[in-house]
């Protein structure tokens, strides 16, 4: 599907928390994105998002919002667990996606939804914001220009504690709730983005009394002796940095990595150094123009955030889990 007009119309599936923040940024680009539609599994909640948030219309579900014909992409913001299915009828449907993270709730679900987007010449991408922020696209111009040396680790982690409440979606296992989700994807993300395919993954964590996950460690290994070291949990507080280090210097992404404002460099010849670029907003339009510019020339796959690296981030997670003993999701948890 290629769209050469600007602003392309965005649809988008779901009403939840990550809805709220993403919409704030998407108004401070109207010249790239325009608000096309809004879908709950009620009417009514769709109808107020869209009031709120200020989409042209609404949708009472999600399949009403893939088959509009005014809709020529789609963001798909609901819970983990219900992402595959949403994802294979936006595929079906020959719609570009912008699937939020975690992509799916298994590695056979983004395994499948992959292969369906590569089969049918689909647009997909995982909403992976953090490798669209300025800092760490600065970050890669570092590395790339060898200053560094040869990238060797990767540590760091994403722990933010909350009080536990099973009624929340965060602990709610059939939601897809538990850190390595919602928390240990972003480390895992980070470290993969800068280290690549892994060999072996090692990790280790608990449980809160439903069996969701609480805290998560993990040592991810590669075949030449590089190495990440990784922590995700919502059970205790943490720095939320992340450092990439190289046979000549290092480097800090500092808190809250994940929509980092500077980069911190510390060459072993040379002066250290602040990489500080302008960030419009919190940064969340950066991942949005960026799947605009991919469908505007005719790309299926972003080369910043291609398919095969969200299925390597999606393996770790799932030996994570696996590993620790969390329950199955099952990745069919929704009816359009």
């Amino acid at each position: 599907m290629t769209i050469t007009s600007a602003p392309i119309r965005w649809g988008v599936i779901g009403t939840g928390r990550i809805v709220d923040s993403v919409v704030g940024d998407l108004h401070l680009i109207p010249e790239e994105v325009t608000l096309q539609a809004i879908a709950s599994r009620t009417p009514e909640r769709a109808k107020e998002a869209a009031g709120k948030y200020g989409f042209a219309t609404s949708h009472g579900s999600y399949g009403d919002l893939i088959d509009d014909p005014d809709v020529d992409a789609i963001y798909i913001a609901n819970t983990h667990p219900q992402h595959k299915v949403v994802a294979l009828a936006a595929i079906a449907a020959g719609k570009p996606i912008l699937v939020e993270k975690a992509f799916t709730a298994t590695l056979a679900g983004t395994q499948e939804v992959i292969d369906a987007a590569r089969a049918a010449n689909v647009f997909c991408m995982e909403a992976m914001w953090t490798r669209f922020q300025p800092a760490v696209r600065a970050l890669h111009e570092v590395v790339n220009s060898g200053e560094l040396g040869e990238i060797r680790s990767v540590q760091g982690d994403l722990c933010a504690f909350r009080g536990y409440d099973p009624t929340d979606r965060l602990f709610e296992i059939s939601l897809g709730g538990g850190a390595v989700l919602d928390l240990g994807v972003y480390p895992i993300s980070f470290a993969q983005d800068f280290l690549g395919t892994s060999t072996t993954v090692i990790a280790h964590g608990t449980h809160y009394e439903n069996g969701a996950d609480a805290e998560m460690g993990m040592l991810v290994t590669y075949d030449d002796g590089r190495f990440a070291t990784l922590a995700a949990a919502l059970r205790t507080p943490g720095p939320g940095r992340m450092v990439v280090m190289g046979t000549q210097g290092w480097a800090e992404v500092p808190p809250r990595f994940h929509h980092p404002t500077a980069a911190l460099i510390h060459p072993l010849d040379g002066e250290s150094r602040e990489i500080r670029p302008e960030v419009q907003g919190r940064g969340y339009g950066y991942e949005f123009l960026e799947v605009n510019r991919c469908i505007r020339e005719g790309l299926t796959e972003s080369p910043i955030m291609p398919l095969d690296d969200t299925l390597e981030v999606m393996r770790q997670m799932q030996a994570a889990l696996d590993q620790i003993g969390s329950p199955v999701v099952e990745d069919d948890n929704v009816q359009l």
